[in-house]
């Protein structure tokens, strides 16, 4: 005959239980979210979306007219360059954008002295990665631009060197700030900072790093003649605070284990956006026009690209630790690699995000060639062709950048890594060079 066991005997038995059970099934810390809806994903991103926008068009703007400047001219290794230090602010900026939101959306911003801990190590991890990638970008505009020409111009290259090194670490130094004054500041007002902070990363991105460029390298090209040594100071001066970085950043909790991890995403994007520079390159000297377009067709791809992802990390983050596999409904897209069909047509709260991210970037483009067109009626003519066409690219272009989101930020959390570090350098690299080369196809299409 069972005895029935006396209440508090019953709760010990089950608290035992509870405790055995709690040792084989993680614990997250919310299993439970209710998803935005589309409409409030669609009006918080377009906003930040067009500002960035704007700010591309300026940079193209800005590449038009730079591109007949003496420094482009006399040493055209630079445009191998360009799309590297623009990838490069995207490589870092929406990174570290993500990596905030990330921390501000499961609390860890609440804290004055955490806060301060995570700002300070976060600049110190910008600086030293900005520092190292700019310099290899040089290098590796250099050997690409005269190896095959088989000669080497001392004087180009210390002009691309210390160009290169100071644009990175000046322009990287102003828009970490920027962006962690945005993150803060929409945390505190209750605004989702994954869908604002890397569409605001690029407002003033490209056009931040082109005229440092070209200022700087302008600069150091004039002068480099009577004050040769002033390039080669600055360059050193980069350089040897390389370890002061290191020692730094090795000392915060918050970036440490980027500075172990962190290094390969940013460098393969590198070279993945010097390949873009060398089509940038080619293209250029063949069509009247496409410089204005470059930059607006590479950064809106990759734009909506890291606003997925960092809405898609976040998600994870929200329910376990990197490793951990989610079941929840509302997540599963984001722990599986999906087909197309479920990435963009599915009833998930992701696939939503991705069909409205999609389809933003319709009259978001069409707004930017009118723009781009208002500013260079002189030289520029658009046909519906070139519309046409340049729609087509530009949605052939965000689709695979989504769809590579998705299954990227997936696969990198089952092997145990922060996709916020790893994932934004793959898409924004993988952005530019589709972009160039879809945009360069276009023209070419055109020109037949």
């Amino acid at each position: 005959m069972m005895h029935e066991l006396p209440p508090a005997v019953y709760e010990k038995e089950n608290s035992v239980q509870n405790d055995k059970t709690s040792a084989i099934i993680p614990v997250h810390k919310n299993t439970t979210r209710n998803p935005e809806q589309w409409y409030t994903v669609g009006s918080q991103v377009f906003l930040p979306f067009m500002i960035a926008g704007f700010g591309m068009v300026a940079a193209g703007l800005v590449l038009e007219h730079v591109k007949e400047l003496a420094l482009f001219k006399q040493i055209t290794e630079i445009y191998v360059l360009v799309p590297a230090l623009l990838g490069l602010k995207g490589n870092l900026e929406m990174t570290l954008a993500s990596r905030l939101s990330t921390q501000a959306n499961i609390g860890n911003m609440d804290k004055r002295d955490e806060l301060k801990s995570m700002i300070i190590g976060n600049i110190v991890l910008i600086q030293l990665q900005a520092t190292v990638v700019g310099f290899l970008a040089a290098i590796i505009s250099m050997v690409t631009g005269w190896v095959p020409q088989g000669q080497f111009n001392l004087r180009h290259a210390l002009v691309l060197c210390s160009s290169s090194v100071s644009t990175a670490s000046v322009a990287s130094l102003a828009l970490a700030i920027v962006m962690i004054i945005v993150i803060v500041v929409s945390h505190r007002c209750k605004i989702n900072p994954d869908n604002i902070a890397t569409p605001l990363a690029a407002s003033l991105g490209d056009l931040t790093t082109l005229s440092i460029l070209a200022g700087i390298g302008g600069l150091f090209f004039q002068i480099i003649d009577n004050y040769t040594w002033l390039p080669i100071a600055i360059t050193t001066f980069f350089l040897t605070l390389i370890p002061v970085w290191i020692i730094f950043a090795k000392r915060n909790k918050y970036v440490s284990d980027v500075l172990i991890h962190g290094w390969s995403p940013v460098i393969s994007a590198m070279f993945i956006s010097s390949t873009g520079g060398l089509i940038l390159d080619f293209a250029l000297q063949k069509f009247l026009g496409l410089a204005v377009f470059q930059p607006v067709m590479n950064g809106v791809g990759g734009n909506l690209a890291a606003v997925q992802t960092s809405r898609l990390s976040t998600a994870l983050h929200q329910q376990g630790k990197p490793g951990d596999y989610c079941d929840n409904d509302d997540y599963s897209s984001a722990t599986s690699c999906s087909n197309p069909y479920t990435v963009f047509c599915s009833k998930k709260s992701d696939s939503s995000t991705a069909r409205v991210l999609l389809l933003m970037s319709i009259p978001g483009h069409l707004i930017f060639i009118l723009l781009i067109w208002q500013f260079t009626a002189d030289h520029i003519q658009l046909s519906y062709s070139f519309v046409t066409l340049y729609l087509v690219a530009a949605l052939v272009q965000i689709g695979i950048l989504l769809y590579i989101a998705q299954w990227m930020v997936a696969f990198v959390w089952r092997q145990g890594q922060d996709p916020d570090n790893i994932c934004i350098p793959y898409l924004t690299a993988i952005g530019d060079l589709l972009g160039t080369g879809l945009l360069t196809c276009v023209f070419l299409v055109l020109s037949y």
